[in-house]
């Protein structure tokens, strides 16, 4: 039968081969386009089947899994009685029972636990991370997350963050900056969360980019966890090539007010990027950095509209009063709407007795049109 096979391919082999090259070439293609379709259905068909099962084994296993968290954490006779939580014993019958020793059983306890401890902190928070670490489920997360698949990889450090389990540098480090986005922002995020001494090393080796919405979503973490140990970023401005790395520096060097970063900041207005530059000169204004404001409109007419309108910003967020002329200068005789509108919020953000006589003034001898640019500015809904 075997041979009878063989023969029947050779025989295909050599008819195909008769045939003219487009009409092989596009029988080729028409293979690959069944083989191709028939292995994304085949995909889909699978990962349907898996959460189907994964549903019907939940329905089972949930009331039986949550009856074992109510009984022995949510009503555990010794919370609240002052004890530490690694004093609290479980009943070692409930927990070792060998339904909980399955791995299918297993994933579906640690996906509970885990939804359970995004609802509770304090005292219920850490002992249910003690039933996690005491039914020897950190063990599975650590298995899933030495398999190849990046998608496994994930859920493996979300289990271990979520439980506060600690990563050792050596597994999470190199995740940081691994080529898939996804992983990438996931491990970063991790080691902000897990790492107690240094949370920002990564921020040393890192070649591929922060995006923007990986900047957003680390900024929230960086912000919210608790006792996290806060650098000095200017370090990462003076001596980071990522680019990306450096503008995420610069907002945190802005939210948390860093004022000894400002010599750092500044050597990056001579930086040939007028995005990068734009970025430094944001930051600039929001650390109200005086020192900076001569510098700023030094180089003012050398720069694109964007860095003129950060400069015109930055002098506004400073508010010294020092270059209010110019600031009036560029308001009056500037042919850019953006810059004018820009001049106009920062002669009002300044909000001393020199700033109100000069919109006072400049509202009586000027144009209706810098008129209206000026009441518009006036409105304290707008943001600045």
């Amino acid at each position: 039968m075997w041979n009878d096979l063989v023969n029947l391919l050779f025989q295909a082999y050599e008819q195909f081969s008769l045939l003219p090259l487009s009409i092989e070439i596009a029988l080729a293609f028409i293979f690959i386009a069944i083989v191709s379709t028939l292995a994304a259905y085949g995909s889909i068909l699978f990962r349907r089947y898996n959460g189907y099962v994964y549903q019907k084994r939940l329905a089972y296993l949930s009331p039986i899994i949550e009856d074992l968290i109510t009984e022995q954490v949510l009503l555990n006779e010794n919370l609240g009685k002052d004890m530490l939580v690694d004093e609290i014993e479980f009943d070692q019958a409930a927990i070792s029972d060998k339904l909980y020793k399955k791995p299918g059983v297993r994933q579906v306890l640690i996906d509970i636990l885990i939804r359970y401890r995004k609802n509770f902190r304090g005292e219920v928070g850490d002992l249910l991370r003690k039933l996690y670490i005491d039914m020897d489920l950190v063990e599975d997360s650590f298995k899933k997350l030495r398999k190849y698949k990046w998608e496994t990889k994930i859920k493996a450090i979300v289990e271990l963050t979520q439980m506060d389990i600690p990563i050792s540098d050596s597994t999470l480090l190199p995740l940081t900056n691994s080529t898939n986005p996804t992983l990438r922002a996931v491990s970063r995020n991790a080691y902000i969360q897990l790492s107690k001494n240094d949370p920002f090393k990564f921020f040393d080796i890192a070649t591929e980019p922060l995006l923007p919405w990986d900047q957003l979503e680390m900024f929230k973490i960086i912000t919210t966890t608790k006792d996290i140990a806060i650098p000095n970023f200017s370090r990462w401005v003076s001596y980071s090539t990522n680019k990306s790395i450096v503008s995420f520096c610069l907002k945190l060097i802005a939210h948390y007010d860093q004022q000894n970063a400002i010599p750092a900041v500044m050597d990056l207005l001579t930086t040939k990027d007028h995005f990068f530059r734009a970025n430094a000169i944001n930051c600039l204004g929001k650390l109200s950095a005086e020192m900076s404001e001569e510098t700023l409109v030094r180089i003012y007419n050398s720069q694109p509209v964007n860095c003129q309108i950060e400069i015109l910003k930055a002098l506004g967020r400073i508010g010294s009063g020092n270059y209010l002329e110019f600031l009036k200068h560029e308001f009056l005789y500037s042919t850019n709407f953006d810059i004018q509108m820009n001049a106009a919020r920062s002669i009002i953000k300044h909000n001393t007795h020199q700033s109100r006589l000069m919109i006072e003034e400049l509202m009586e001898t000027t144009e209706e049109d810098h008129q209206l640019i000026i009441k518009h500015c006036q409105n304290p809904l707008i943001k600045y």
